[in-house]
């Protein structure tokens, strides 16, 4: 059981992400906010010295561990931040119950596995009912632009399924710890630059809950939430350890309401009810092989 509760934790953790996100970026630039979110989590590293000891490298999985750190953190926090800018916490960790399915679809198209007809028809539903909860949203102040805000979200989980499938190919011969300080330094190099660039503004203050938020970020989710993935990762299928993701959505919403005040209206829940319908829909529990 313990990998299941790791794998829940880690769901946890990463629903907060959304809400510490919104928190952080209510004063600092969100490449600020993801810069220092891999550094701390980078130093982190030095209290886990033990985790690069006996580390064999083969050089046919530097092409995984590149695909992995470009998806994930690098190119995933660059539409996750950005989504953030424009939609709700609580509109993006609802979009999070569609990587399961993406990573179905990519299973079948790179890895060539076997997809269901059920995995078809409810990854497009639950792509509708995402189309329908970003056009029946109006603009508000913690969402400005959800349209364009829940499509970077979509594209951030596409990146995000990418970092899964060659997570799998990885944890078989790598310690999960060990590929999360990976991908913690890869992103701290990544977006060191983007602190230079003319539409990115530096601090000139210390706020406590930005900053604390920012400190979380990097500790407890990109180093707590990817360690008890990555462990799960590890331990079971990568099939039924991303259907843990589908958790996220009830743990975000709830947090996004209780911290942040945001709320859905009827027709919004309306449309995440369909999201949800089709990513269950997808998951084939009568076990019909219908396939192609």
């Amino acid at each position: 059981m313990f990998p299941y509760i790791c794998l829940v934790l880690a769901m946890v953790l990463w629903a907060s992400t959304f809400v510490a996100l919104k928190l952080a970026f209510r004063t600092y630039d969100p490449m600020v906010v993801i810069f220092g979110r891999m550094i701390v989590a980078s130093l982190c590293a030095v209290f886990f010295p033990f985790v690069f000891k006996n580390i064999q490298l083969r050089k046919k999985d530097i092409k995984y561990m590149a695909i992995m750190v470009i998806c994930e953190p690098c190119l995933y926090f660059v539409f996750e931040a950005k989504a953030l800018v424009y939609t709700t916490a609580a509109q993006a960790g609802m979009l999070t119950s569609m990587m399961p399915l993406i990573v179905a679809i990519g299973a079948w198209s790179i890895l060539k596995e076997k997809l269901t007809l059920r995995t078809c028809i409810g990854f497009i539903i639950a792509v509708l009912g995402a189309l329908w909860l970003s056009f029946v949203s109006q603009a508000s102040v913690h969402g400005p632009n959800p349209l364009l805000g829940n499509f970077l979200e979509f594209m951030a989980m596409v990146c995000g399924s990418g970092y899964a499938l060659s997570l799998k190919k990885l944890t078989a011969r790598y310690s999960p710890l060990f590929l999360t300080f990976i991908q913690a330094f890869a992103g701290a190099i990544f977006f060191f630059p983007a602190l230079f660039l003319p539409g990115t503004e530096l601090p000139v203050q210390v706020e406590p809950v930005p900053l604390m938020a920012i400190l979380y970020l990097g500790s407890a989710v990109t180093l707590g939430a990817y360690g008890l993935y990555n462990y799960g990762v590890s331990k079971i299928p990568a099939s039924q350890a991303t259907a843990f993701i589908n958790l996220i959505p009830v743990f975000s919403l709830a947090m996004s309401a209780a911290i942040l005040g945001e709320r859905f209206s009827s027709v919004q829940y309306a449309a995440s009810l369909l999201v949800l319908f089709g990513v269950i829909l997808s998951q084939d529990l009568m076990g019909r092989k219908l396939s192609f």
